[in-house]
């Protein structure tokens, strides 16, 4: 079994706070790793081969946090932890092939590895086995996975598509976030909240965070791959560019009147290969208003998360969460 990815900095949290969510993330690990084993030793190394590659367990981690609102983290509340992380890393193994990756998390992708036939079949399998794990947890718990199923798929076709015709693509961009990454960590607040005695507000308000989160989470990685430098985050920088996909610094540069900018239009508007070319759209992005603005939206989306939270009384674990807001929406990596 790989080592408990550490837990992500969170300076407001206390010594006793950081070593619950140690604790529980190692439970949560050790689940992870002994449903996905199989007794076919190909299908388990293949199941394994993201987990164990790393990542920051971001989701989890929510869950045991929003968890610390109610009574604590318990058995259920690990389990759903699990599920949700298990269904993460499945969509993976998805978005690797969809997007001909060769690399995810420094690793070989599933399907660089493998094949994309195995890489498709071993996210179902892993979609299967967190549900398998949800179904624990009762008729609820399924529900909620099956609708998050469905809304991280939507956003996923969506996500793959151009916009439609007569809608404003900066509009169909956002609701593409919402559902392909907020739904899934609106999951992973929720679940924490149900399954530690919390009151239905409590519950609600999660969610809410949750979902604002998430979305928070995704316009940061849009800044990422423009602001980065190459090195500066495992990631090459302008990897959208190069899929042709349009995330919102894109769009706002597409959306500008000015004529300054005919030259990074015209580039945003073909297809980058040349490397070159693809370099000159970075410099020209990085420089324009547009990133600007997208890095506003982040930020205001991270503090309309934390405004879900207001209701609350202070408490270690509401400054942990707000937190986690601050190192999602400024992190580089």
């Amino acid at each position: 079994m790989s080592a408990t990815p550490p837990v992500l900095a969170l300076p407001e949290a206390s010594d006793d706070l950081s070593a619950r969510l140690t604790d529980g993330l190692e439970r949560v690990e050790r689940m992870i790793h002994e449903r996905a084993r199989n007794d076919d030793e190909f299908i388990t190394e293949a199941n394994l081969h993201l987990a164990q590659a790393g990542g920051k367990r971001f989701r989890p981690m929510l869950t045991m946090l929003i968890a610390e609102l109610g009574e604590g983290v318990n058995d259920a509340v690990v389990a759903a932890a699990a599920g949700v992380e298990l269904t993460h890393l499945a969509s993976l193994y998805h978005d690797d092939v969809m997007d001909e990756a060769d690399l995810r998390r420094g690793a070989p992708s599933a399907n660089a590895r493998y094949d994309n036939s195995t890489a498709i079949l071993v996210g179902d399998l892993l979609f299967g086995t967190a549900s398998d794990i949800i179904a624990d947890l009762g008729a609820d718990a399924v529900k909620i996975q099956a609708q998050t199923f469905i809304r991280l798929c939507s956003g996923q076709i969506r996500d793959d598509r151009p916009c439609p015709a007569g809608q404003d693509p900066r509009e169909y961009y956002r609701g593409v976030l919402a559902d392909k990454t907020g739904a899934l960590v609106a999951t992973a607040a929720r679940y924490g909240a149900m399954y530690s005695g919390s009151s239905p507000e409590l519950v609600e308000l999660a969610t809410e965070y949750g979902e604002r989160l998430g979305i928070a989470f995704q316009l940061a990685d849009d800044l990422i791959d423009i602001s980065s430098e190459s090195g500066e985050t495992g990631k090459t920088p302008g990897t959208d560019l190069r899929e042709g996909k349009r995330t919102l610094p894109v769009l706002n540069a597409l959306a500008s009147t000015d004529p300054a900018d005919a030259e990074l239009q015209e580039l945003l508007g073909s297809q980058l290969k040349d490397p070159a070319r693809i370099d000159r759209a970075l410099e020209l992005l990085r420089a324009h208003p547009g990133l600007a603005a997208a890095r506003e939206e982040t930020l205001a989306m991270g503090r309309d998360a934390v405004e879900a939270l207001a209701p609350l009384p202070a408490s270690d674990a509401k400054e942990a969460l707000i937190a986690l807001m601050e190192g999602v929406v400024h992190r580089v990596g």
